[in-house]
Order: structure tokens, then sequence, then C-alpha cells
């Protein structure tokens, strides 16, 4: 049987994203999760606190073409949120608002706004993982615990990690339901526009954390010791810097590459960069943006337009930079349809990345998407920071937070 990106046997639903498709598009290496003291598999679903999750749970729909899959909520018994359970490829999103008034969901929507709460991870061993994570000071949340219906048998915990950030540790090898115990799969009736995309991603790329100055490397010594994740890079000094912000930025990953979370902080500068602007308007460390891996970045950001996402603009002397054609070679786009797309590409030793930032999508300006297409490049568009900060310095001075 094909390998695929979601390599739970268990799971109801089975993704057409193949394993080969999977290493190019979010470029995986060789592992041995044997030898791992922390075996994590993969992203098992990014989970977000909404204002209003129903509502939500229709915009995720039309405007990242994913599909409703699970519900729980005072329907199914459980009368403090309501949780929506959305896929695309190998991708898993649960949304949950607040019900009752009381809820923890509540007070933690008025403090931080619209959100990531838990980065969920697909783990071979949650006992292993807790273990070794507790041996290494890390603050664990929940204990393992088995919860079954009749589809089998979910074994989960959860460890905290930067802010009121959290990861769960999740083996459903054992189950065979749409999502968790306690959820019932739900179809919503949405269908796509004619002429619109199969999905508009395929997987989760990488997810990015934002903390205060002098606490990244903190957080990056975190995932070295407690996850066992290694180091990919790091961006500091000019290259991560315009004439007004700076900040650093570490990339850490588990073995096998799939799981990827850059860290950033804020750098001295003449005035407020976009992780502080973040930091300010959250309230807290948390998830800046989540990078959506496509095969397709035209069609994606064509579907996503037409249902009214807005992107970062690109001003054209990006594109008629000569230095620029000179950098990145050959790709598959021609510049010209890159401009008009307001796409931004980038080359290293190892291929190429096309890459485009959608502006905030809640009503503060702290959490937004990435789209990127990858072809053979491990890297995160480095050539590109200059002009993207400049892009997001644009919109803090239009929201008079420069």
């Amino acid at each position: 049987m094909t390998e695929t990106a979601n390599q739970s046997t268990g799971t109801a639903e089975r993704d057409d994203v193949t394993f080969e498709q999977m290493k190019q598009l979010v470029g995986l290496v060789p592992h041995d999760p044997d030898r791992d003291p922390f075996p994590v598999r993969a992203m098992d679903a990014v989970v977000f606190i909404s204002g209003n999750a129903t509502q939500s749970a229709v915009f995720y729909q039309s405007a990242l073409g994913m599909k409703l899959i699970a519900y729980r909520g005072p329907e199914t018994g459980h009368r403090d949120h309501r949780a929506y359970v959305l896929k695309s490829g190998s991708a898993r999103f649960v949304l949950k608002g607040a019900v009752d008034p009381d809820s923890s969901l509540a007070d933690h929507h008025r403090e931080h706004g619209d959100g990531v709460c838990d980065l969920s991870l697909e783990v071979t061993d949650v006992d292993k993982c807790v273990a070794h994570a507790r041996e290494q000071g890390a603050t664990v949340l929940e204990e393992p615990t088995d919860v079954s219906d009749e589809h089998g048998t979910v074994r989960h915990a959860s460890i905290a990690t930067y802010g009121q950030t959290r990861h769960s540790l999740i083996d459903r090898s054992g189950y065979s339901g749409p999502y968790f115990p306690g959820y019932v799969a739900k179809d919503s009736g949405y269908r796509k526009p004619e002429g619109a995309p199969k999905r508009v991603f395929q997987a989760i790329d990488h997810c990015v954390g934002n903390v205060p100055m002098g606490e990244m490397d903190r957080w990056v010594s975190f995932y070295n010791r407690v996850m066992g994740f290694v180091n990919m890079t790091e961006f500091i000094g000019d290259d991560i810097a315009t004439e007004y912000s700076a900040l650093m930025s570490k990339v850490v990953a588990n073995g096998n590459h799939r799981v990827k979370f850059p860290l950033n902080e804020p750098a001295v500068g003449r005035k407020k960069s976009q992780i502080d602007e973040f930091l300010e308007f959250y309230g807290d460390s948390g998830c800046q943006h989540i990078a959506l891996a496509t095969n397709d970045i035209i069609a994606s950001v064509t579907a996503m337009r037409a249902a009214g996402v807005e992107f970062l603009g690109v001003p054209d002397s990006y594109y008629d930079d000569p230095q620029l054609r000179a950098r990145i070679g050959e790709v598959r786009l021609p510049i010209e349809t890159l401009k008009e797309h307001g796409i931004l590409v980038d080359r290293d030793e190892d291929g190429y990345l096309l890459q485009i930032f959608t502006k905030p999508i809640g009503d503060r300006p702290t959490m937004f998407f990435e789209l990127i297409e990858r072809h053979g490049s491990l890297g995160f568009g480095i050539g590109n920071f200059k002009a993207l900060f400049q892009a997001i310095e644009r919109e803090q001075e239009l929201r008079g937070n420069l």
C-alpha cells in the first residue's frame, strides 16, 4: 500500500497525497524514529480559538478550500463550546468557539483574540514522549490518557510551550473515527465554486512562533532538549532587517523535517517590528503564521482571492530588479506571471520556492497564512525577507502601528 501523508493506519479517510509527494511538498529528510527520544511523526492538527467558530468554519471552507469532516457541541452533549474539524490533504484544523460565557475559551479569546492554542503532534509513543519531556523539565499539562468510543481508542497527553500554547501528543493508530472520541462526522453541504482547485493546499509546511526579545534561544533549547528537534537554520543581522525594524529567527525541526517551527524574536530597531506588533496585540508569545504547502500556488492564490482573501502587496521594483533574475535562475513560472499574482521567489543550493503571504485574517493584526510551493528548496525564502518585511511595514503604517 502506498505510504500517505497521514501515516496513521486507523484513520477513516485516507489522503491521496503520497509520501513521495509529501517529501516534495514540505522537504522531508531521512530519519530513524527508533533512535528518537521524542518520536514525532507529523502535525496532527492546528487548534484555533475563535470568537465565532461557526462562522470561521464557513470561512475556512470557502477561503481555504477545506472540507468539514467532524463536529462537537451542545447537540452532541458538549455544552462548553463548539468545535469544527476541517481537512485539506494531510492538514487538519480544529476551530473552537465558546458557548458557555464562563468557558476558559472565552477568557482566552478576550485576552488574545482569534489565534492558535494548540499545535497538536502525531507521535508513535505518547508515554515515551511525556517521560522524556518531564525528565527534561517540561511542564506536563495532561498526563497520558486513553479516550475511547465505538471507533477505537486515542491515547493523548499535552505539554506546555511558549505563551499559552500547548503541544497535544496524539497516538490515533488504534482509532478509525472522524477525529476524536466525542466528535461526530459532519458534512456542511458547502460545495466549491465551479473551476476551483481540488485543494488550495495539501499539507502544513511550518508554523511560526513569536516570542519576546531575549527568549528565542530559550525556546530553541526547549525544542532541542525536550523534543529532540534539530536546528535547521538561523537568520540574524542585515538579512532580516529593514531601515526601520529588525528581528531574529531560528528554525527547529523534528527528525524527518515534517514538523518545522521557526521561532522569531524582535531585535532593536528604529520603529516597532512586526514581532513587537504581534506581541502587543496578541498579549503574549504565540503562533504568528502557518505556512500551507501547495503544488500549484497560482491556482491557490487565484481561488483565495476570488473568495475575498487579501494578500500583502509586492512593489513592481521587486520583479524589475535584474539581480532577481540572476539569483533565481530558471523557475517553472515566468517573472511576469509571478508579478501579476504578487508571488515571491527564492533559490538556495537545493532548489527554489515560491511563496506569498496573506494579510492578518482576524480583527487584530496577529495571525496570518503563507502559501508555499517548494521545488527542492529546504529554506524559508531568505532572499525575500527584506521585501516581505517592507510589505508588512507598509500595512503596519496604515494601521498606525509602525
